[in-house]
């Protein structure tokens, strides 16, 4: 898979771990259900710390990206739910260990409520996978 960060002196930078937009050629698509910050038991993991969740979030979509055949560098698009924007810079910061460059196109969407009253975050995903 060819992937193509979009650029544009047109408009501002990203000012976090995003791309303003990603172009690829070739390869599968896999289409990600959002993933949330629970345990292989089902519980959420750190109730009221977004670091911990955004973590544990992170590395649940770490397991259905490599079940599928893909890694986080095939990973063109992330929805991000949080119930505050307080957390923002603290997510951005956990999401650097996951996505080192090349970094995806991304929407962040605060809502009043995820599934869980004691989530956090939610974060889908599209990918590429192969050639």
């Amino acid at each position: 898979m060819k992937k193509e960060i979009i650029q544009t002196e047109k408009l501002s930078k990203p000012v976090g771990p995003y791309s303003l937009g990603v172009k690829v050629r070739g390869g599968n698509l896999l289409f990600i259900s959002g993933q949330a910050p629970w345990d292989s038991q089902g519980d959420v993991v750190g109730k009221g710390d977004i670091v911990a969740q955004t973590d544990q979030t992170l590395k649940n979509l770490q397991a259905v990206l490599e079940a599928g055949g893909a890694s986080f560098e095939d990973v063109v698009k992330l929805t991000i739910y949080v119930t505050s924007f307080e957390g923002y810079q603290k997510i951005a910061e956990i999401r650097k260990k996951y996505f080192k460059d090349k970094f995806p196109a991304s929407t962040m969407v605060e809502v009043n409520r995820l599934v869980d009253k004691d989530m956090l975050i939610e974060i889908e995903a599209i990918a590429v996978v192969g050639d």
